[in-house]
């Protein structure tokens, strides 16, 4: 099944705790409250084997279709969530994509 999802990925913060208290006590609350038509949010914390990433974490904020995901970013909660995402992010501005996902379930 194939779904559309906004991915933010942010480069390593200045302050990481700093960056974690404010992306789980604004950004998250402000995501779920604005992000009209999502179907699942997923946040990942980036390790590496090899060193430190140059990205911290990546959000991805699931949708059913492209659509769907224009109209949400095109709204004004859309508009203030992403850029707050810019505002918080104190290592440089975040990567924004859009991908298209096929998933398989074993």
């Amino acid at each position: 099944m194939k779904s559309v999802k906004l991915i933010v990925a942010y480069p390593q913060p200045k302050d990481a705790s700093a960056f974690e208290t404010i992306y789980q006590q604004e950004h998250v609350p402000m995501a779920i409250a604005n992000l009209h038509g999502k179907t699942k949010m997923v946040a990942t914390k980036i390790l590496s084997p090899e060193g430190e990433s140059p990205f911290y974490c990546v959000a991805e904020v699931h949708f059913p279709s492209l659509e769907v995901l224009q109209r949400c970013a095109a709204s004004v909660g859309g508009k203030e969530t992403l850029a707050h995402a810019v505002k918080i992010s104190s290592g440089g501005p975040p990567v924004i994509m859009i991908a298209e996902e096929d998933t398989f379930t074993f």
